[in-house]
């Protein structure tokens, strides 16, 4: 993804500056179930982000739990020398391992409007680490929550350092009524000088040394412990879709269909309504909002998404409520293409700022779009994922399949974008103009079904162009991998690493990585 090749119409770069493509491989599984092994649905992974670093990993699942890992190598593997005696750098692909997990939402009801709230963990979002210490925001359909996950170090009672010479019974010295010798304290007081029984409760000057208390030692050891800072409910009506951390790492955004709101971090009692498309009459409707997310180096700017397949620049310096958008980014379709799935398939399903910020990248049903935020006339590229599924529209919308929300990444360079789709495939595609990458990966541990490169591509336009996967048309129950298409089995979300190639997507309760 260029700049300049985006300001010049969208005409090819030099060659040598298009990157090569690249040559994916399995790294790792997590959660991957057996063979003939029934996926519970509450283990089914419906979240997944990396931190800003990339040395975190959260998912969450439906049943309302969020999943940590850490990165195992170190990021920083020094140089060696070549022949010459010259340091060169070298380095090796991510690795992670599972570090905690807790329950971060529990089912509940609300019993004013007779309504049952699902645990499922819609979104989660890192938020700025300090002290070694990790904060991120988890949210299901009603009640967002902010997270602390920090080490902390075992404290023990070691022992008890109790005197058992002269203990009895409740811990009082032994006062038998046959003997004359009264027990005294190391310092001089005897039983009759000081009764327990007395209610002055002063102690004499300098204590008394013979007080006995467990002592505790904090071990070696460690455990990670999860507390809820802040609970950020009963602001929204419908279904929370999206949250989104603002740059200045005070505040964030949460959407639901019609309202977007914001929130400061340490306040938990208020938020600002900003975007409210909500008709006055609600038969007025004729869209609502998918996705929201905010600049990622402007804190003032944001953008979302709608069902009818436009995405709308907002400035929170315009006005408190954001009714007037500050660009509008559309891609019209001819009429005479227009069917009755025309509006289900232009709805998107996920937007995301490139990490420059200068370029979009929405996913609807059938398309990737980027866009450049300065050119609102077109995208710049347009990648087809779900062309080959155009013949079966019909049956996806008896199924409801038509309606799956898959999400979509970038690369940190820009390069290369990512997508995924059915029978647990996903893509990655080169953005950068001229560049032919369109790969197609199964989320599986099997190296014999691992990629496809497409050597397909259909026909530039003027400042866009659009690239094509292998069609499955002579077949439409086969995918565009050449496999039977199965519309049950779905890979939903995926996350790219901020720094390096390496994908995360989740195939039902399993997560899976690849890096090249």
């Amino acid at each position: 993804m260029n700049g300049d090749g985006a300001d010049d119409g969208g005409q090819a770069v030099a060659s040598s500056s298009i990157p090569p493509p690249l040559d994916w491989k399995f790294s790792q599984v997590f959660g991957e179930r057996m063979v003939g092994e029934e996926v519970q649905e509450v283990d089914i992974i419906a979240a997944i982000e990396f931190d800003k670093s990339g040395d975190h990993l959260a998912t969450g699942d439906r049943g309302g739990r969020v999943v940590l890992f850490e990165r195992t190598d170190a990021k920083n593997h020094g140089s060696r020398k070549d022949l010459e005696g010259q340091d060169y750098p070298f380095s090796r692909h991510a690795e992670f391992r599972y570090k905690t997990e807790f329950q971060s939402h529990e089912p509940e009801f609300d019993y004013l409007k007779s309504l049952e709230i699902e645990e499922k963990i819609n979104k989660v979002r890192w938020c700025q680490t300090a002290n070694g210490a990790l904060f991120l925001l988890s949210t299901n359909d009603k009640t967002i929550k902010y997270w602390k996950v920090q080490e902390k170090k075992v404290k023990q009672v070691s022992e008890m350092n109790l005197d058992a010479s002269m203990v009895v019974g409740n811990g009082c010295t032994d006062t038998s009524t046959t003997s004359n010798v009264r027990p005294s304290f190391p310092n001089g007081c005897s039983r009759s000088t000081f009764n327990y029984l007395n209610t002055d409760l002063s102690f004499p000057p300098g204590g008394f040394p013979s007080l006995r208390l467990p002592v505790v030692v904090t071990s070696q050891e460690k455990s990670l412990v999860a507390r809820c800072r802040r609970v950020y409910a009963h602001a929204h009506d419908y279904h929370i879709n999206s949250i989104s951390n603002n740059s200045d790492g005070e505040t964030f955004i949460s959407a639901d269909d019609l309202r977007i709101n914001l929130w400061n971090l340490e306040i938990s009692s208020q938020s600002f309504n900003i975007v409210d498309v909500k008709p006055t009459n609600m038969e007025d409707l004729t869209e609502v909002i998918t996705s929201a997310e905010f600049h990622p180096i402007q804190c003032n700017m944001l953008v979302y998404s709608s069902s009818k397949g436009s995405i709308r620049l907002i400035d929170l310096r315009q006005s408190a409520l954001c009714d007037n958008h500050s660009k509008l980014f559309e891609n019209h379709e001819a009429p005479a293409s227009r069917s009755f799935f025309t509006e289900i398939i232009a709805s998107i399903s996920d937007v995301k700022f490139a990490k420059d910020g200068r370029h979009i990248l929405s996913r609807d049903y059938m398309t990737l779009k980027l866009w450049d935020i300065n050119m609102d006339s077109a995208p710049v590229a347009t990648f087809q994922v779900h062309e080959y599924l155009r013949p079966k529209l019909c049956d996806l919308y008896e199924n409801d399949s038509i309606f799956d929300k898959f999400e979509c990444c970038l690369s940190g360079d820009g390069f290369r974008v990512a997508t995924g789709s059915y029978s647990n495939l996903f893509r990655v595609f080169g953005c950068v103009p001229g560049s032919d990458e369109a790969t197609i990966l199964e989320a599986s541990k099997n190296p014999m079904r691992k990629q496809v490169q497409s050597p397909t591509r259909t026909s530039r336009s003027l400042g866009s162009f659009t690239l094509g996967a292998r069609r499955g048309a002579e077949n439409p129950n086969v995918d565009a991998n050449g496999n039977t298409f199965d519309s049950t089995i779905k890979l939903l979300h995926l996350a790219w690493h901020p720094t390096e190639n390496l994908i995360a997507c989740a195939a039902a309760n399993s997560l899976y990585m690849y890096y090249a």
